[in-house]
C-alpha cells in the first residue's frame, strides 16, 4: 500500500473524524426537524401575527415577464426574492437558538456531573484503632 494510501486510511480512522462525520449526519437531521418547525409551525404564526403575510412570495420585480403575441416567453421574469431571504435569516436565527440551546443542556449536565460529591475518602483511623491493630497483629504472630 502506498504512503499516501496509509496516511489517509491512518486519518480517516481516527477517532475525531469518525465523531466529526457522526455530528454532521445528526446535524442535517437535526437541521431538517428546525427547518420543519420553521416552515410549518413559527413561520405560519408569523404570517397570522403579521395579517396573513407569506415571506416567501415577497419579492422586488427588476423586470417585468415579457411575451410575444401568441403568449410565449420572450424574456423572462427577473426579480429579488428578499421574501425567500427573509425565510432563511429566521430560519437560521432558529437553528443558531436551538443548537444553543442544546449545547447549554449538555454543558450543564456535564458541569453537574463533575460538580458531583467524590465519594468520601475513609477517615484516618483514631490512635486507639491503630493500637488495637498492632494489638492484633501481635496476637496473630504469636499463635503461629
Amino acid at each position: 500500500m502506498s504512503k499516501f494510501l496509509k496516511d489517509f486510511r491512518d486519518f480517516a480512522m481516527r477517532g475525531n473524524v469518525i465523531d466529526m462525520a457522526v455530528g454532521v449526519v445528526i446535524g442535517a437531521a437535526f437541521g431538517k426537524i428546525v427547518s420543519s418547525l420553521v416552515d410549518d409551525i413559527i413561520m405560519p404564526l408569523v404570517g397570522v401575527a403579521t395579517g396573513g403575510i407569506n415571506f416567501t412570495d415577497y419579492k422586488w420585480v427588476i423586470q417585468p415577464e415579457t411575451k410575444n403575441a401568441a403568449g410565449e416567453v420572450i424574456a423572462p421574469l427577473v426579480s429579488l426574492n428578499w421574501g425567500n431571504w427573509v425565510q432563511a435569516v429566521v430560519n437560521f436565527l432558529i437553528v443558531a437558538f436551538c443548537i444553543f440551546v442544546m449545547i447549554r443542556f449538555i454543558q450543564n449536565l456535564r458541569k453537574k456531573k463533575e460538580e458531583a460529591p467524590a465519594p468520601a475518602a475513609t477517615p484516618a483511623p483514631t490512635k486507639e484503632e491503630v493500637l488495637l491493630t498492632e494489638i492484633r497483629d501481635l496476637l496473630k504472630e504469636q499463635k503461629r
